[in-house]
């Protein structure tokens, strides 16, 4: 008697709810991603992935192949909008001090790996999902896709114009504004604006010549990073009220903001169109989940703890929660009780720095900026100190398949 591989169902097509399909699939598990956009086109221009997220990547087996991607030689560090330095650092001694390198790649390349890991059929585009039952350990969990979304014919037991699924397992992996976590804990409060806005670019920038860099202004940040390909990221962050937009277009605002900024800011603006610009409010959960699953459903990524970018750390997270919780996929228990404390850790840290380098007075922006030098000046510089206990996180299992089940 053939016995079935047990079923998951990931409600989000990102870059976690990805990851999580495919180290579920090599665990034998039978996935089936629901994504509700027509196609896996990623929000958002460009993902650094530190060592930690690599060596999850690691698990799934393409993590050399993303490491082949760093762009990053050399010198960098954080600058004044006037172009001094503040803290130098290079990136041979950040491999050094977490034993891998830094690796700035576009997420549509991300995305695209991680798809390419999935079974034929597996992912399911312009299908709108809803947790119906988190199920429990007597009953499968429940999602209900609506039929007119997916074309699909719809089973005789389930509603009008929608389909219905069960499975061992089902994994909130759709964002910040997660109607999955919703739906597990009614009661939180959800998302709330951290106070500022983000504007992200991924240019080509022939003959241009710069220092990776990040640029902390008052109440503005400019990031400017070579990506392998030959185009530039480039990324910026403005103290805003929620909502707001440009009277005329991004590009414009942009140029109101950091024209005057040093070299190669002016030269990044002249390059990009307004089309090219993505600008997005910032939200992040102030208040921690109880918990990163309820009944046979877990959360992952923002969904799980979406945290202020000023670490970088949110994607990197999001990897890190796939594998883990493909290793504990029959005891969702121990998934919460292993990434709860380190993901709530990591978002607390991310909105103290966000706090810092957001900064908008003048008075507070001259002391930052005097002790990002002296602290700089005395040992590593600060901002690879911040990444201690970040990136050098390891998985602390190998791959492979096992069998899958619920407990």
């Amino acid at each position: 008697m053939t016995t079935q591989p047990a079923r998951a169902v990931v409600i989000g097509g990102g870059i976690g709810g990805l990851a999580a399909a495919a180290a579920l699939h090599q665990r034998g598990w039978a996935v089936t991603v629901l994504e509700r956009a027509p196609s896996l086109e990623p929000v958002g221009a460009a993902i650094s992935l530190a060592p930690n997220a690599l060596r999850a990547l690691d698990v799934l087996g393409i993590g050399d192949e993303i490491r082949d991607l760093a762009a990053w030689q050399g010198d960098g560090g954080l600058r004044a909008p006037g172009g001094r330095w503040l803290s130098r650092s290079s990136a041979e001694a950040a491999a050094a001090r977490f034993g891998g390198p830094l690796v700035l790649l576009s997420r549509a390349t991300l995305v695209g790996r991680l798809a390419a890991l999935l079974p034929p059929g597996a992912l399911r585009t312009a299908a709108t999902a809803t947790l119906a039952d988190p199920g429990d350990r007597t009953r499968p969990a429940r999602v209900t896709v609506t039929a007119a979304a997916t074309g699909r014919p719809r089973p005789a037991r389930a509603a009008a114009g929608a389909e219905e699924l069960e499975a061992e397992l089902v994994i909130g992996a759709d964002g910040v504004h997660s109607r999955v976590r919703r739906a597990l804990f009614p009661g939180h409060p959800g998302a709330v604006y951290a106070g500022f806005t983000t504007w992200r670019m991924l240019i080509p920038l022939p003959g241009t010549e710069f220092a990776s860099h990040e640029t902390w202004g008052r109440g503005h940040i400019w990031g400017t990073h070579p990506l392998k390909d030959g185009r530039v990221y480039a990324y910026a962050a403005a103290t805003a009220p929620a909502g707001a937009h440009a009277p005329d277009d991004e590009r414009a605002e942009l140029l109101r903001r950091y024209g005057d900024w040093h070299h190669p800011v002016p030269a990044v603006l002249a390059a990009t169109r307004p089309e090219d610009v993505l600008r997005h409010d910032v939200h992040h959960l102030a208040q921690p989940l109880p918990a990163c699953h309820l009944g046979r459903t877990a959360l992952l990524g923002d969904a799980a703890h979406a945290m202020p970018p000023t670490l970088g750390q949110g994607g990197n997270q999001a990897v890190e929660d796939a594998v883990v919780l493909a290793h504990h996929a029959t005891d969702l228990p121990a998934y919460t009780a292993d990434r709860l404390p380190r993901t709530t850790a990591i978002a607390r840290q991310a909105v103290r720095v966000a706090r810092l380098n957001m900064a908008g007075g003048r008075v507070v922006t001259t002391v930052r900026n005097a002790v990002l030098t002296a602290l700089s000046a005395t040992g590593p510089a600060l901002f690879l100190r911040g990444f201690d206990g970040i990136a050098n996180w390891r998985p602390p299992y190998a791959s492979g398949r096992q069998p899958a089940g619920q407990r």
